[in-house]
């Protein structure tokens, strides 16, 4: 059954070669270039039932959605990639070039917009 019907619970910590909190999955996509790593994305999430979501055309065009290097040390808290609810699609953080990083949020948890845009008790940046 696909993701979006029927979420992972926080026990299917390795639900499709992803992790699951019960309110975020999250998995990654490596390859050989950012093109092949981005369509194994999309057809995850078509298979997945996101297909309707929109995302952009090609890898070409996701990025568009990075961060330049030197703003990333001006904006600590805000992501880095294509978000459009429900899904995250981020840049690797690391030297990893061609790994995009997929997190599709639980559309029927509580707090599930705030969870997603990360404000009120869920702002990582302002927990101590």
């Amino acid at each position: 059954m696909p993701i979006r019907d029927d979420f992972p619970l926080a026990e299917d910590t390795n639900e499709i070669g992803g992790t699951s909190d019960g309110f975020v999955y999250t998995t990654e996509f490596r390859a050989s270039s950012l093109q092949k790593a981005y369509d194994m994305l999309l057809e995850f999430l078509e298979g997945e039932g996101y297909d309707d979501v929109p995302l952009p055309v090609d890898a070409e065009e996701l990025k568009h959605w990075r961060l330049p290097a030197r703003r990333r040390q001006l904006r600590l808290w805000e992501e880095n990639g294509y978000i459009h609810n429900p899904i995250k699609i981020l840049f690797s953080t690391s030297r990893q070039r061609n790994t995009l990083t997929l997190k599709i949020y639980n559309e029927y948890a509580d707090d599930f917009l705030m969870r997603f845009h990360g404000v009120g008790q869920y702002a990582d940046h302002l927990k101590k």
